[in-house]
């Protein structure tokens, strides 16, 4: 008999397969990305390449456990059960604790983004109303959130496809620009496509990796997908490389059109495009889209925690409250105090000085690399459990399997080492070691939780 506390399987491939892209395209592409190409100049293209190649190989990781074993809290079960409980105790509360992190960024910036078209509104009122709306959505059916999601992200991704066609008309036609096209040299005119050598392109990796955050979500909607084993698949197969094209098309475009050395010192980059275009209200579309990619950040935040919670509470390393689902089949408890702990956290966002919030909000890049390394060897102590023969029956395998995946986790090693390399990002790996000891202290308390969570 299926247990009464259970998650309801309502997403669709369309449904998970924006949720990813929505995820990973964000306000790290609209705006941080002027920070990379400071950093690496042209060559960034290759360092996005490279990361988008090593995103999906983290993906097929996830993809393989999460097909073979749909999970509601996805990669901390996996590391739960492939590499000890304590494993999946970490990864799950280093998850949650970061997407609350980012969570307060995103509902920050929406208060911010709205106070461009309405200043004399305090931002605290709409930080308040987009809380209560998202969450009121996530209390809804599974079915309801992924359909608000889906519209959330294909706003979003059609004004970024709107702006590479008409930057590739600029580019080749000359549309915008009377009728002189710009070619693509400033690609390698102003101090060449490696503008700040080979070192320059490797060290944006810590930047470029960080905007592929949030792919993993994927991994979490498994545990409600209507089909996990084709709608993951599919998933999984596009969005890596629609990411990809997104970003390296978009910022091909925007580094064709203006000099590298010139992108972010007089304002977004989204915004000089459009307006080099012709369009002159540049400024309002892009407020709109950046406003539509919050809503989306937040709708993902919410849910992204609430079914990681729900599957911690399952495995007896979360208070048990949190497995309680509402008629609908929404983990109602982890939803609300998702709202809560947002509610807390923009008033502790406000009152805290700048320097204290970014050591805390620094944490949230050692959590993202945490968790993808936690995937990696999740998946390869599931290949070395259940063996060579076993391997070769499973229905969504990673391509190289243990090797590939040992590559990738060399790959996230190195950008850890080049978190420390920079002093601004070293206090990432401070705050995280803290973290650890902290969840560690805690740990003998989730142990009392196991049995009565199993009853």
């Amino acid at each position: 008999m299926q247990p009464k506390n259970t998650l309801k399987r309502g997403l669709s491939t369309r449904h998970i397969r924006f949720m990813a892209l929505g995820s990973a395209i964000g306000t790290g592409l609209f705006y941080g990305s002027a920070d990379a190409i400071r950093m690496a100049g042209p060559s960034v293209l290759l360092a996005y390449i490279i990361g988008g190649l090593v995103a999906y190989i983290i993906m097929r990781a996830l993809g393989e456990m999460s097909v073979n074993n749909p999970s509601a809290s996805s990669f901390s079960r996996y590391a739960n059960d492939y590499l000890g409980p304590w494993a999946g105790y970490l990864t799950g509360w280093t998850y949650c604790f970061e997407i609350l992190i980012v969570g307060i960024a995103d509902v920050t910036a929406f208060g911010v983004y709205m106070g461009v078209w309405f200043p004399e509104v305090p931002h605290w009122i709409w930080v308040l109303s987009v809380v209560f709306i998202i969450g009121a959505i996530n209390l809804m059916s599974v079915k309801t959130f992924g359909e608000v999601e889906f519209w959330f992200s294909f706003f979003k991704i059609a004004t970024i496809t709107l702006m590479i066609i008409a930057g590739f008309g600029m580019i080749i036609w000359g549309i915008g620009n009377g009728g002189q096209p710009t070619g693509i040299s400033n690609l390698w005119t102003h101090g060449g496509f490696f503008a700040h050598g080979l070192v320059g392109m490797l060290l944006s990796l810590q930047m470029v990796m960080f905007a592929y955050g949030g792919i993993e979500i994927i991994g979490i909607t498994a545990g409600e997908a209507e089909n996990p084993e084709k709608s993951i698949p599919k998933a999984i197969n596009s969005v890596p490389w629609r990411i990809l094209v997104f970003y390296v098309a978009t910022l091909f475009v925007i580094m064709a059109i203006y000099p590298w050395n010139q992108v972010g010192t007089q304002g977004s980059p989204f915004v000089l495009t459009f307006q080099h275009l012709g369009i002159a209200a540049a400024a309002s579309i892009l407020n709109f889209v950046v406003i539509t990619a919050s809503l989306s950040a937040i709708n993902s935040d919410i849910f992204g925690v609430g079914r990681m919670l729900y599957g911690l509470a399952e495995q007896g390393q979360a208070p048990a409250i949190f497995r309680k689902v509402s008629s609908r089949g929404a983990p109602a408890v982890t939803v609300v105090v998702m709202m809560v702990a947002l509610l807390i956290a923009v008033l502790l966002n406000y009152l805290m000085p700048e320097k204290v919030f970014l050591v805390i909000a620094s944490l949230a890049t050692f959590a993202t690399v945490w968790v993808w390394i936690m995937i990696l060897l999740s998946q390869i102590a599931s290949r070395i459990k259940m063996g060579k023969e076993a391997a070769k029956s499973l229905k969504f395998a990673l391509p190289g399997g243990v090797v590939l995946s040992s590559i990738a986790v060399i790959f996230l090693v190195f950008i850890i080492a080049l978190i420390g390399y920079f002093p601004d990002t070293r206090l990432s790996l401070y705050a995280g070691a803290i973290w650890v000891v902290v969840l560690m202290l805690g740990y003998p308390l989730t142990r009392r939780n196991g049995k009565s969570a199993k009853l």
